[in-house]
């Protein structure tokens, strides 16, 4: 097992097999010594956790979960291209989309939770670039989706 996965152990996580996409699009891809996510929904075992917008049938606290299970995705999708998740150098930056109420807007909040994540298990290699956007409906009515872009080594 990886180091870095070795650090999810620690707070209780592992990653995931990739979650399949839900249109025509690869979960990753490389370019040079970069990888990019498509973005990730908060699905674990084919299904999605929640439905609906952040700040009316999902709260705040829920929608923070989401995005670390988001992430948590990501990093799948990450591994499914480079084989180790230690071959990580840093998390570049990380895009947020919340399916928000129209009057939600603590969205930075709420990406907090992928934040948060990539900095518990990569430490100061997951100090990252940042959006957080709200959006009125995302694909399958998920709440949340965020995606990644890294930098690893050969």
């Amino acid at each position: 097992m990886s180091v870095i996965e070795d650090r999810l152990a620690t707070v209780g996580l592992s990653v995931p097999e990739v979650a399949a996409p839900v249109a025509a699009y690869a979960p990753a891809v490389r370019s040079g010594h970069y990888v990019y996510t498509s973005g990730q929904l908060p699905v674990v075992d084919g299904k999605l956790r929640l439905t609906g917008k952040v700040g009316a049938e999902v709260t705040a606290d829920e929608a923070r979960d989401l995005a670390r299970t988001c992430a948590l995705n990501a990093l799948a999708a990450v591994k499914s291209v480079v084989g180790d998740l230690d071959r990580v150098v840093r998390v570049v930056k990380v895009v947020g989309f919340v399916a928000s109420a129209p009057d939600f807007t603590a969205q930075p909040g709420v990406v907090n939770g992928a934040s948060e994540l990539l900095l518990e298990v990569f430490g100061d290699a997951g100090v990252h670039a940042r959006s957080a956007v709200g959006v009125s409906v995302l694909p399958l009515d998920a709440p949340v989706e965020v995606e990644l872009q890294v930098e690893i080594t050969d």
